[in-house]
């Protein structure tokens, strides 16, 4: 069975970059741009993980992690957060708020490919 990974990204260039790249290793990806978008497509596409900007406009990906694990139905979907914010803080945050991984910008197909792999 193919995994399905929800890539939620405000860049369109970032966007498009990790879905080629799981397309490319066998996942299917659905998309979102916010974090308001990515809590619908998640009662629609019922992924098997998620890979979460963190600065985004309107609900950013700390807030939509945080709403992802208050509900009951999508509190057990991985969350991976993919972000420029490289701080210790914001890392311990993420963990708090229930995130599975934290990969910081730029970062490497490898990173990325193993972060899902390992979910």
């Amino acid at each position: 069975m193919t995994r399905t990974i929800l890539v939620v990204e405000d860049s369109q260039v970032d966007r498009a970059r990790l879905e080629q790249l799981l397309a490319a290793n066998g996942f299917s990806v659905a998309t979102a741009e916010n974090g308001e978008q990515a809590l619908a497509s998640v009662k629609r596409s019922k992924p098997h993980a998620i890979l979460m900007d963190v600065n985004m406009p309107g609900m950013d990906g700390f807030a939509a992690t945080r709403a992802l694990r208050n509900d009951a139905d999508t509190k057990d979907i991985p969350v991976v957060l993919v972000t420029a914010k490289d701080q210790k803080a914001d890392k311990a945050w993420g963990q708090m708020l229930g995130a599975r991984g934290y990969v910081t910008k730029p970062y490497s197909d490898d990173q990325i490919l193993s972060q899902v792999r390992a979910l």
